[in-house]
């Protein structure tokens, strides 16, 4: 990792819908990973640090307007910028 994103702070709550309050195109540019109760998730709509929460796709289902469903879990989040190789 180089010493730029090793002194970016991620935020405490992030979403890759464009709709969302909390999308954050910059963030997201520097391939945020998510490790939820140790484990590495990569199929993560949103998450929430402060409030331990992840929203995860739930499988390929849709609602009526073409978004994907999602699941809220709860447990402890760490979100990490992943290291590029």
């Amino acid at each position: 990792m180089t010493d730029q994103t090793q002194n970016i702070e991620l935020p405490d709550r992030l979403s890759v819908e464009e709709s969302s309050p909390y999308y954050n195109e910059a963030v997201l540019a520097l391939d945020v990973g998510i490790r939820f109760k140790g484990q590495e998730k990569t199929n993560v709509i949103e998450y929430c640090v402060s409030e331990g929460w992840i929203r995860v796709a739930a499988g390929t289902a849709k609602d009526r307007f073409g978004n994907q469903l999602a699941i809220k879990v709860h447990g402890p989040v760490e979100p990490f910028i992943k290291p590029r190789s």
